[in-house]
């Protein structure tokens, strides 16, 4: 590595690796330089003239935003000739932009308004009328109000290099100039909102946010996603127990600042109309309200009574629920209900490849390796639609890094704009002599590649004679952390094998069961209530589900718990790459109760709770780093927002795979299972409609 250059800055003696820009170099060494076009992993734009400093020997005033620092470098930041530079820069962005900060939806984080305050001046010497034009509505969640922009060009940018979309442009010259959309009068694009976060100024607002509320009365709650797989950060400013929006703009967790449409937007979900917020018990062939006691009494009493008459029992868990959930779920059934028939719905075959790469080591990637590693192989997947964060990271490699990728998809996708081959089919062995030549590599595979044919791609990769992490892609929220904890009929927590039979997803759907417990399922999706008020495909003798709509499988229950959603419970979840992160309640929902809480109820109705000892997220997450091989990471790391991966069993899994069960449901930007159905916000964008 190159020896760091020495320069100086406010008489400060500092050192910056070479390349580094003067603005950046600042800012490591705590220096602030106003900015408002400068945006960090951005191209350079120098529009906005803000970050204006005095470099001696230079005749003028340079842009510290597009100079690299040089060895002996005099930097000066704060005189008065900067500072003055800095108020008639202001003065000029003001000339149209309309004073209405006590309305303005960024009011009290504009950045327009903090530099004004600092180097502004208390009046304009321009007294022409300003120029205005009305505000638009780009989309439902995107509003634009031209008068107030002041042509930074940030969103376009993002929209451009961050996003890949190019849903944004600049239309007209001089002092009509405005931002316009890719669609005449309307946006089609992610509907990701990345360009309204990033509007140092309130020209681009958010329709869901905007008018609610001001940031300094919101509480904000870092917590996961409860959508996709990908496990991205996501920062929940709530108000008077309603979460108001959604953003991460400190750029904690694996995702740094960028969130889709779903974790920015796709929250709404909790609050529907339709939200169950009281147990029901069917009395007389239909569903009606109970008290707790009255329902947990009476599933206490089945339970206790198909145990005494020997009965059958099935539990199908869920991949939305908490690592700490699905583990004790595993745990009652198998010690209190004493039956091995559990199962979840799998959606990436990680089973294989895990046993797959029996004996090697540093083998699973995580989301940051998909920025740093210096090519990426595609297989299958879609990844803007079905995983936006590996693909944003991709993207960022390539743009940062030039790294280089590789796509075998069975039609386009979006990586095949920078990919350094693209490959329809599946045919990857053609990149064979490609991918030798890379340094490293990462692969990424969704649920086409299942069984023998994952054994082939590690052997593939292992032959390449370069280092090979692998990813198996996976649906929803904790799809990972369900299987880690056990959900499977031949797998105990940790992927040891259970050495019992048991009834998989399928089988305990279509079997006649004596009991069936659904926990955040709904595996009689699609099947219509019959007359009698029960479903043609339930063919249990009782059927118990905690969900949080009525939905197919419940409309067929004998008895419904309202449960929490994943805002408004803690716990832990994994994500695709296995990294275990914190989730934090955000609300609560009058009537609902987390899946935990629920479960350890209906143990102490049966007199069980002493068997599984106490139900609260933080003594149960420590009963899984104990036992559960490959969980025993850092505390305070987990605690503290951050991400940590989790290293399974480094040996062979000896039972009978399945690879019959995996299949992903593949959903796009705008879906996302029962949750996504209930989103207001998803389904009113166009492009909902568009890709259904």
């Amino acid at each position: 590595m190159a020896d760091p250059v020495k320069l100086t800055i406010d008489g400060h003696q500092v050192e910056a690796p070479a390349g580094t820009l003067v603005i950046d170099a600042a800012k490591l060494n705590g220096i602030e330089v106003p900015a408002f076009c400068y945006y960090e992993g951005l191209t350079l734009q120098a529009a906005c003239r803000m970050c204006l400093v005095e470099v001696e020997k230079m005749p003028k005033l340079q842009t510290a935003c597009t100079l690299p620092v040089a060895e002996g470098m005099v930097v000066r930041t704060q005189t008065a000739p900067v500072a003055e530079a800095r108020k008639y820069m202001l003065e000029f962005l003001l000339i149209n932009h309309p004073l209405d900060c006590p309305v303005c939806d960024k009011g009290g984080e504009c950045e327009l308004q903090d530099m004004s305050f600092r180097y502004g001046v208390g009046e304009s010497r321009f007294t022409e009328e300003k120029v205005h034009t009305p505000e638009k509505q780009f989309s439902p969640v995107v509003f634009f109000d031209a008068p107030r922009c002041i042509l930074c060009y940030r969103c376009v940018r993002i929209c451009d290099e961050g996003m890949g979309v190019n849903a944004l442009g600049v239309i007209n010259r001089g002092v009509v100039s405005e931002i316009a959309p890719n669609r005449g009068d309307h946006l089609e694009c992610d509907e990701c909102g990345a360009c309204i976060d990033i509007c140092p100024v309130g020209a681009l607002t958010s329709g869901a946010y905007r008018y609610q509320t001001r940031p300094w009365e919101m509480t904000h709650v870092g917590t996961i996603c409860t959508h996709c797989g990908d496990g991205c950060k996501t920062t929940l400013g709530t108000r008077n127990d309603r979460i108001i929006r959604g953003n991460n703009r400190d750029r904690s967790g694996v995702n740094g600042e960028f969130l889709c449409v779903k974790g920015r937007y796709g929250f709404d979900f909790y609050d529907h109309a339709e939200r169950l917020q009281a147990p029901l018990v069917r009395v007389n062939g239909k569903l009606e309200e109970v008290s707790w006691a009255e329902g947990l009494a009476a599933v206490a009493k089945r339970f206790n009574q198909t145990l005494a008459d020997g009965g059958t029992f099935g539990v199908i868990g869920s991949n939305h629920t908490t690592n700490e959930e699905n583990f004790y779920l595993q745990k009652f059934a198998r010690e209190v209900l004493r039956t091995n028939h559990i199962d979840h719905h799998r959606t990436g075959d990680v089973v294989t490849l895990v046993d797959a790469l029996s004996g090697k080591g540093a083998k699973l990637a995580t989301v940051r390796d998909l920025y740093q590693s210096k090519a990426v192989l595609v297989l299958g997947a879609d990844l803007a639609l079905e995983h936006p964060l590996l693909s944003y990271q991709i993207r960022a490699n390539y743009r940062h890094h030039q790294a280089r990728v590789y796509v075998v998809t069975p039609g386009p996708v979006r990586e095949d704009k920078y990919s350094a081959a693209s490959v329809r089919g599946s045919g990857y062995e053609s990149l064979g002599d490609k991918l030798k030549a890379e340094p490293e590599l990462v692969i990424l595979f969704d649920d086409s590649f299942r069984g023998d044919q994952v054994r082939k791609l590690v052997e593939f990769g292992e032959a390449l004679g370069i280092p090979v992490k692998y990813i198996a892609l996976v649906d929803y929220s904790n799809s990972r952390g369900a299987v880690d904890m056990g959900l499977a009929p031949e797998l105990l927590p940790g992927y040891v094998p259970s050495g019992k039979p048991g009834l998989d997803y399928a089988a305990m759907r279509d079997a006649d069961l004596s009991v069936l417990w659904v926990v955040g399922a709904n595996p009689f999706k699609g099947s219509r209530r019959a007359p009698s008020g029960r479903g043609p495909q339930a063919k249990c003798g009782f059927l118990v589900v905690q969900d949080l709509f009525l939905t197919e499988t419940a409309q067929q229950a004998d008895v419904v718990f309202p449960s929490a959603s994943a805002y408004e419970k803690n716990g832990t979840v994994t994500n695709v790459t296995g990294e275990v992160q914190r989730l934090k309640r955000a609300v609560n929902t009058m009537g609902a109760k987390p899946d935990l809480e629920i479960m350890g109820f209906m143990a102490r109705e049966m007199g069980a709770a002493q068997a599984l000892g106490p139900w609260t997220p933080d003594v149960v997450f420590e009963d899984i780093r104990k036992t559960v091989r490959g969980y025993d990471v850092s505390l305070p790391v987990v605690a503290a927002g951050g991400a940590a991966q989790t290293m399974p069993l480094n040996g062979r899994i000896p039972v009978k795979s399945r690879p019959d069960l995996v299949r992903s449901d593949h959903n796009g930007l705008f879906a996302s299972g029962t949750l996504g159905r209930y989103s207001k916000v998803l389904n009113s964008v166009v492009e909902s409609r568009l890709n259904r």
